[in-house]
């Protein structure tokens, strides 16, 4: 009855408690949880990086940019699904696809914040800077 107890109390504590023991995570349970959370923040910042050079750029730039988002959501899903093939059928697979989710959008997101520090008259930064 204990044990019990014990599984419901640790599912309640839900996300919060794998953020806290991803440093000694040792089940590949926690493994994979932490390498999902890792991701969801890596996807926010790249969120927040999009929507901000959305905003900076013209109705033309900003068509141009969704198609390039949307053509990099399918490479990175193919590199991603081909990186992780090694693993896959077991149980950190979704480890795996975690981390490379997480180095892709990391990289993404890096280079479209890289258009918010353009050097005056730099032609290949299409859209202003953000001052």
């Amino acid at each position: 009855m204990k044990y019990r107890y014990l599984i419901a109390a640790s599912l309640l504590l839900g996300q919060s408690a794998w953020a806290a023991d991803c440093a000694e995570a040792q089940s590949q349970t926690e493994m994979n949880q932490c390498a999902a959370d890792e991701y969801k923040k890596a996807d926010q910042q790249l969120n927040q990086s999009y929507q901000s050079l959305l905003k900076r750029a013209n109705p033309q730039q900003q068509e141009l940019l969704k198609l390039s988002e949307e053509a990099w959501i399918k490479v990175r899903d193919a590199d991603c699904k081909f990186v992780s093939s090694g693993a896959e059928g077991g149980s950190a697979q979704a480890l795996v696809w975690n981390q490379c989710l997480t180095d892709k959008t990391r990289e993404r997101s890096g280079f479209l914040e890289s258009f918010s520090h353009c050097d005056e008259g730099d032609l290949s930064c299409p859209v202003p800077s953000r001052r």
